[in-house]
């Protein structure tokens, strides 16, 4: 079941995005991850709208929205390739038309996920604090 984000959710959210951050991302810094980890409790979830994705009471899944893009969508590794990332996306198309997200480039999780949902790379940039190459990816109904 797909919700609305509740205030006792931020702990899981949390917890989902470090397990699979750190299998998607293996490549960046530990500094760089906890300053992430802590922007995502004090920034980036209290600005998004976020949704997320339950199991038999068990969160498992969210995405993150800042207008139409993809602030974040993170699902527990034991779950992935189950349909719960797709869920959670066309979910959120239904409220915006167009899509954008970034994604790091040496992440062949994301990059696979979202060529295969029908997203185009749009831009390349150098990421200066993580110190990596970022695709911004475009999807329009």
């Amino acid at each position: 079941m797909i919700r609305k984000l509740q205030e006792n959710d931020i702990e899981g959210i949390i917890n989902i995005w470090h397990q699979a951050s750190s299998l998607a991302h293996p490549f960046l810094e530990p500094d760089f991850v906890e300053k992430e980890k802590n922007d995502l409790r004090e920034i980036y979830i209290p600005k998004s709208e976020t949704w997320v994705y339950e199991d038999n009471g068990s969160l498992i899944g969210f995405i993150s929205m800042l207008g139409n893009e993809i602030g974040g969508l993170f699902v527990l590794p034991n779950f992935h390739s189950k349909g719960v990332g797709t869920q959670l996306v066309n979910f959120i198309k239904e409220l915006h038309s167009e899509l954008e997200v970034e994604v790091f480039e040496k992440n062949s999780i994301g990059r696979g996920f979202y060529k295969k949902y029908g997203f185009v790379q749009k831009k390349k940039y150098y990421h200066v604090e993580s110190k990596s190459e970022m695709l911004r990816l475009h999807y329009k109904k």
